[in-house]
């Protein structure tokens, strides 16, 4: 499945290549650091919106300035691994900064989504996709289902006493 795992330049190519056929392009991102049904929903309502899926993933380093020293629980290699697995997913690249702004005005997809919890305005690079044409668009999320979640329910079940995240 290493082959859905592209480099920023290689997606940049397929992307276009993508789009010179006629495809519609569409472009998400996320840490998904434990998957969990939330994220596959997620994932199949996101490439229900066009004819490719292009997932920029959080680094671990960026997952970590994000989210806490003690993430990701699943290492990079493994997260990516497992969304190329995925039939909703196409294309898989890893970024390392915060957010993916400087890849999405790389790769300039067709449609850019994130979850229903986000507004549009503050989505991370809608402004490029849209200057170039394209469209913002978010899904509904799959109530109580978060990596966070998992986390606190292992604590609470094997560990009872131990501090719980809050991210």
């Amino acid at each position: 499945m290493s082959f859905k795992l592209f480099t920023h330049q290689e997606a940049v190519l397929k992307v276009r290549d993508w789009q010179s056929q006629g495809k519609k392009v569409v472009f998400s991102n996320g840490c998904f650091d434990i998957l969990h049904a939330g994220h596959a929903r997620y994932l199949a309502a996101a490439r229900e919106l066009g004819d490719a899926l292009v997932i920029g993933l959080n680094s671990d380093n960026s997952v970590r300035r994000i989210k806490g020293p003690l993430r990701p629980v699943c290492p990079e290699p493994d997260r990516a691994e497992l969304l190329s697995a995925l039939e909703a997913v196409d294309a898989v690249t890893i970024f390392d900064e915060d957010t993916p702004e400087v890849l999405i005005g790389m790769l300039l997809p067709d449609v850019l989504v994130k979850g229903a919890d986000w507004p549009i305005e503050k989505i991370a690079g809608a402004k490029a996709v849209v200057a170039a044409g394209g469209s913002v668009m978010t899904v509904p999320l799959l109530e109580e289902r978060s990596t966070s979640g998992i986390i606190d329910t292992i604590l609470k079940r094997y560990c009872p006493g131990a501090r719980l995240g809050n991210d």
